[in-house]
């Protein structure tokens, strides 16, 4: 598995998906080789510097790295030093302080891609072998990456460096310049090739190994946005050897980046001889030729501040709307009503896009995130959480004394008053089946059984059950007595549904919602992982970052580790980091880090 991870100078916390993490190492003792709770401590070790920008592990555990801004330690698995050193001592073009740092790893070892932007010179790139500590390349060719005279910190470019894209199959960068876009292998710097007929940052690609081709869709990086000209919506097919252009299309709707992570909203997939993009909407193009074959297209109505959703510059909502279902001759979309603001599902041929039918249309709705298809029906989840992405100024302490304002990314979930229900629609002809509206605005998501007969679905207080085809109730379990909080989740595990809550979890069989365990000893979880096989929740609250490993067959918790340190997975939150399959966890703090395994 290859991951990518990246580092930018933070002075600030994220409480989301970057934590302000607190570390702790394990909840209990913690010295090497014994047991804390469940969880016992592999080893313990320390980097040769603090660590401060990335720490994090390549995967499986065979390498961990440690970075700040002017030097990186890695160790092996058993938490020996592999390599430590100073970039400006590694590097031959002395590339120093790196704003950015991104890792990407491969199967043994990986790059450390460094990008030390310099206000009065020649900005400067280096790339580092991670198994070995060696400068694979570097370069002084590539300018303005990112905004000249903005700090990252400002708000102005949070996450990733917008005008570098890893093409993973390619084990190579694309890089956006002022005029053209550049395809360097990874491993040498070595320019493969060069096009001025594609402008702009690659907000999505995929690649079609059969034909060495990469479709690509475009949008106006920050970094880059002041310097184009005649900048258009693009989407291009590429001969990925070398670079040929061989069509080019525009689309509707302009690509935005979501406010915190910057993850670009827009999907992209090939069916066939087909590209279908999803952007306020579907547009399908012939891969062949890159014409626009037919398109489904909405207005949002999230933008400028004065739409439903009361998005504003500092404060947007995401996974408000379902993604498109498909099958092989049909796709269904979440549609918006411009003019009565009013939300409804579309059924559209694959091939042709006509129009087969259209549900009744809802009002007031505030979110539609969840479709389901379920033999000769259509499930559709009315209301739930809803993702927030803000920013706050907030009042922090220095550690030369006094005060300053700063502003703090937040990233949660979040529930908004209106019409919350489950509607199941007949496929045949897109009318209403039956119909659900006794839930309140914790409604959860919708859990089909794999007969696909049976639905589980829950609110705050109460556990459903219904039978998809007719819409009769199977059963009501009283959910507040169980007397672990309002539900904030459900996960699908076996024989069960388990109702992640606000202050523990429960769960029920799905034969005849007979509660099966009730555990009240975990509060505040805002999130959970599955990962190879194990079960982890995660609470932040209080500026904290806590995974807790969970037996869903019992509820019990096998242990739980705090962290207070940098770094860390994004995913998991600043201090930790979990291996690809599950089973050991690494916290950190400056130059200390923990190896803690999770399963005995």
């Amino acid at each position: 598995m290859k991951k990518i991870t990246l580092g930018l100078l933070l002075l600030f916390s994220v409480s989301g998906y970057y934590g302000n993490a607190q570390f702790g190492k394990l909840l209990g003792k913690s010295s090497a080789g014994k047991k804390s709770g469940s969880f016992a401590t592999v080893w313990e070790s320390e980097f040769d510097n603090k660590a401060t920008r990335l720490a994090v592990n390549d995967g499986d555990g065979t390498y961990i790295l440690g970075t700040d801004d002017n030097s990186a330690t890695v160790l092996d698995n058993s938490g020996r030093i592999i390599w430590s050193g100073d970039y400006k001592k590694i590097t031959t073009n002395k590339t120093n302080k790196s704003e950015y740092q991104y890792v990407i790893w491969k199967e043994k070892g990986g790059y450390l891609f460094l990008f030390d932007e310099r206000k009065l010179g020649t900005d400067r790139v280096a790339v580092i072998d991670v198994a070995s500590g060696k400068e694979l390349w570097n370069s002084e060719e590539y300018q303005n990456l990112m905004p000249k005279g903005t700090k990252s910190e400002d708000g102005a470019d949070q996450g990733e460096l917008e005008t570098v894209k890893y093409i993973n199959e390619l084990d190579a960068f694309l890089i956006s310049q002022r005029n053209s876009v550049i395809l360097v292998k990874a491993a040498t710097g070595e320019k493969v090739w060069e096009t001025n007929r594609y402008k702009g940052g690659v907000g999505k690609y995929i690649y079609d190994a059969k034909r060495n081709e990469i479709i690509m869709v475009n949008f106006k990086p920050t970094a880059l946005g002041a310097l184009f000209a005649g900048f258009k919506n693009q989407m291009v097919k590429i001969n990925a050897a070398n670079g040929e252009i061989l069509w080019d299309a525009t689309f509707v709707g302009s690509v935005e980046k979501e406010l915190v992570t910057r993850r670009a909203i827009l999907d992209l997939w090939i069916k066939g001889d087909k590209v279908y993009m999803y952007l306020n909407g579907l547009q399908v193009y012939d891969i062949n030729t890159g014409q626009k074959l037919w398109e489904a297209v909405y207005e949002n109505d999230m933008d400028g501040g004065k739409g439903l959703f009361s998005n504003s510059a500092m404060k947007k909502y995401y996974r408000t709307i379902a993604d498109p279902v498909f099958t092989e001759d049909a796709v269904y979309l979440v549609m918006f009503g411009t003019r009565d603001r009013t939300k409804y599902i579309e059924k559209h041929d694959l091939n042709s896009g006509k129009l087969l039918w259209a549900s009744e249309k809802i009002t007031g709705a505030f979110s539609m995130p969840n479709l389901y298809k379920s033999g000769n029906r259509i499930l559709l989840q009315i209301g739930g959480k809803v993702q927030v992405q803000e920013y706050r100024w907030e009042t922090q302490s220095s550690p030369l004394g006094g005060t300053y304002r700063q502003m703090v990314p937040y990233i949660y979930w979040d529930y908004k008053a209106q019409k919350n229900g489950v509607l199941c629609i007949d496929d045949a002809n897109g009318q209403t089946a039956w119909r659900s509206e006794r839930f309140d605005k914790r409604i959860t998501d919708i859990i089909i059984d794999q007969e696909g007969k049976t639905a589980f679905v829950g609110d705050g207080d109460e556990f459903y059950g219904y039978e998809i085809g007719s819409g009769n109730q199977l059963f009501d379990v009283k959910h507040n007595d169980a007397k672990v909080g309002k539900a904030t989740d459900v996960i699908d595990f076996g024989d069960k549904v388990v109702v992640l809550s606000e202050k523990g979890l429960a769960a029920y069989y799905k034969k005849d919602g007979k509660r099966v365990y009730a555990s009240e000893k975990i509060r505040g979880v805002d999130f959970f992982y599955e990962i190879g096989g194990n079960y982890y929740l995660r609470d932040q609250r209080n500026s904290k970052n806590i995974i807790y490993g969970i037996n869903m067959e019992n509820g019990e918790t096998k242990g739980s580790v705090q962290s207070k340190g940098k770094g860390g997975s994004p995913q998991y939150g600043s201090g930790i980091d979990i291996t690809d399959d599950g089973e050991y966890i690494f916290a950190f703090k400056g130059r200390k880090v923990e190896k803690i395994k999770v399963n005995n």
